[in-house]
């Protein structure tokens, strides 16, 4: 099985809006409102792919009724701690067909205690021990320590889960300490870890080798419609994808990470692994549903997408 984790799950909401403008009123002809958060988006790929999976993390409030109520209607199984108090995050985009913006409005989300965490805690070694893959996804919510995610792969370690982590900023930093199997940041993420800019595929690669040790043992990067970079313990990789008519990139880092953990979690070789990853990234753009894709599209795109070997290590 593949447990996903969403500490701050939301709804995920998007406008249609031609011709958007600040100080402006505008009618949406179009909305989407469906469950989501990094990990959410995870599962809901996982699912689409056929693998068992779990999804978990912390609801809250109204909001976080609704998000269980839409992941029962997706058929996702979940296992959530419910707060007793605030409210789930929403997390609002307005796309913009005609001038071909996307706009991103993200509520905060509920508060976390130590009472929380420490079930938290129990709620993944739980899940560990039927798991074969546990994957952490997404930002901190307020109240939550910023190496929650290295205990939390410790934990699943100690139980016989391997781990994905797919994080920015200081939750990606100090998760690192976990040593978490695999790492999927994207370039800017990269950036912000290593405090500089990346010049070149070539500083990129050498970022990244520098992460891989005897537990991390994959790491990749997403480069939006440039494609995927990617470093195992022995070779570095460019993972060229096709160009297609993209609806809404939000969610294709996680509909990444979902291939990539579902190849993994099938034995599939490090190929198959890239190419099942960066053919989900890829189909996810093709809807306006973050976390969406079908097994039709992803056949198509994964003739298209090119997977070279820039170095042995």
């Amino acid at each position: 099985m593949i447990t996903t984790v969403t500490l701050n799950a939301a709804i995920d909401i998007t406008y249609t809006v031609s011709n958007f403008n600040i100080d402006t009123l505008h009618r949406a002809h179009e909305y989407l409102a469906v469950p989501g958060g990094k990990g959410v988006n995870v599962a809901r790929v996982v699912h689409a792919l056929g693998e068992a999976v779990t999804t978990t993390g912390f609801v809250a409030g109204y909001n976080g009724a609704a998000l269980l109520a839409g992941l029962k209607k997706e058929s996702i199984p979940t296992d959530f701690l419910t707060l007793t108090n605030g409210e789930s995050r929403r997390a609002l985009t307005i796309l913009d067909p005609i001038q071909g913006t996307q706009t991103e409005l993200i509520e905060v989300g509920p508060s976390i205690t130590e009472t929380d965490v420490q079930q938290l805690r129990l709620k993944i070694e739980q899940l560990a021990k039927s798991s074969n893959w546990i994957v952490f996804s997404g930002s901190l919510p307020s109240g939550c320590p910023p190496w929650i995610y290295a205990e939390l792969t410790e934990i699943a370690h100690r139980h016989g889960a391997k781990v994905g982590l797919d994080a920015s900023g200081e939750a990606l930093r100090e998760g690192l300490h976990g040593r978490p199997d695999l790492v999927k940041p994207n370039e800017h993420e990269l950036a912000e870890l290593i405090g500089m800019p990346l010049a070149n595929h070539a500083s990129a690669l050498q970022a990244m080798s520098s992460l891989i040790n005897d537990s991390t043992s994959l790491v990749v990067v997403s480069l939006g419609a440039r494609g995927a970079l990617a470093v195992s313990a022995n070779h570095q990789y460019h993972i060229h994808i096709p160009q297609v008519a993209a609806i809404n990139p939000v969610g294709s880092g996680d509909a990444m990470m979902a291939g990539l953990v579902s190849a993994l979690y099938r034995g599939k070789n490090i190929h198959d692994i890239l190419l099942l990853g960066a053919a989900c990234g890829t189909a996810n753009t093709l809807h306006k549903m973050a976390g969406k894709v079908t097994l039709e599209d992803i056949g198509v795109v994964q003739q298209d997408i090119k997977i070279t070997t820039t170095r042995s290590l």
